[in-house]
């Protein structure tokens, strides 16, 4: 959860540490100032969490998409795989929405 580094030349050190919700450097940074007062989220994760996860920050907050487009020679080049995972998945219509647009190409199937 917090790690104090109170020792000469933290920052020197601060490359080494992996797992910490927030890291306080120096003598002149006591743990109870970024629990009140410096401006960091004092949301952080316990119980050894920190080895998987960050202290609460904007990027929680945010909403992501991702977006896809494949030109025909791209799907040419990769919907041959999709077929064969759906496939494997026993996903026919994943497999069919790839070979109808192949198809509608005049690729062959």
């Amino acid at each position: 959860e917090h790690l104090i580094l109170q020792i000469e030349k933290p920052r020197d050190w601060l490359p080494r540490v992996r797992n910490a919700g927030s890291v306080f450097l120096g003598p002149w940074t006591p743990e109870s100032v970024g629990d009140y007062c410096s401006g960091t989220n004092h949301v952080l994760p316990t119980y050894g969490f920190a080895r998987r996860y960050s202290s609460l920050g904007v990027a929680d907050f945010l909403r992501t998409m991702t977006v896809q487009e494949l030109s025909l020679d791209g799907l040419r080049t990769i919907g041959p795989v999709a077929v064969t995972l759906a496939g494997l998945e026993g996903l026919d219509a994943h497999a069919w929405a790839v070979n109808e647009r192949l198809a509608a190409a005049g690729e062959p199937s």
